[in-house]
C-alpha cells in the first residue's frame, strides 16, 4: 500500500522500509513498537504543539520519552505553548492524532523538532499516516525527510 509519506520519500530517494501491523493494535507508539518487535524508544511519537503566535510545530520523541517543558519552550522560542487540540492537529497536518506521519504534509518553513537522543538509535519507526502502517527509517534519513531540528528535549542536564 502506497501512502503519501511513501511517495514523498520515494520522490526524494530517501531510503525506508514500509512495515504493517494489525490495525486492531491499541493506539500508542509503545504498542506499535511491541507489535513490530523494536524498542519503545525507537517508536517515534509525533506531537503537534501550538505557540501563542499561532505557529504550530511538530515534536518527535521516542515512545518512552516525555519532553521537559522548559527544554521544549526554549527550543520553540516561546513560553506560551500547548498541545494542539485534535481539530487543530487535523487542520494542520491532514491527519488525526495517532496517525501523524513525520513527513510529507509540512508546508514550507514549518518547524519540526527531533529529540537528540534518538540519533543513538540504529532505526526509528514512524507512522505512515494510516493506523497499521509504519515507516522504518534511520535517524539521519528522518531528519532529511522532515527537515527536523535536532534538539535536547528530554535531559535537564544537557543544554537545549
Amino acid at each position: 500500500m502506497k501512502l503519501a509519506p511513501h511517495t514523498y520519500l520515494d520522490e526524494r530517494n530517501i531510503p525506508y522500509e514500509a512495515r504493517s501491523f494489525s490495525p486492531e493494535t491499541e493506539k500508542g507508539a509503545a504498542n506499535v513498537a511491541h507489535a513490530l518487535g523494536f524498542s519503545e524508544r525507537q517508536a517515534v511519537k509525533t506531537l503537534i504543539f501550538q505557540v501563542d503566535t499561532g505557529e504550530r510545530v511538530l515534536v518527535m520523541l521516542g515512545g518512552d520519552q516525555n519532553a521537559i517543558s522548559g527544554n521544549l519552550k526554549k527550543a520553540i522560542g516561546s513560553r506560551n505553548i500547548r498541545m494542539a487540540e485534535p481539530d487543530i492537529v487535523k487542520e494542520t497536518t491532514g491527519y488525526v492524532i495517532g496517525s501523524i506521519p513525520a513527513c510529507s504534509w509540512q508546508q514550507l518553513n514549518f518547524r519540526s523538532f527531533l529529540e537528540a537522543s534518538l540519533l543513538n538509535e540504529p532505526i526509528l519507526g514512524t507512522g505512515a499516516g494510516q493506523w497499521g502502517e509504519e515507516i522504518m527509517i534511520t535517524p539521519e534519513n528522518l531528519i532529511k525527510a522532515s527537515n527536523a531540528i535536532v534538539v535536547n528535549l528530554t535531559d535537564r542536564e544537557k543544554p537545549v
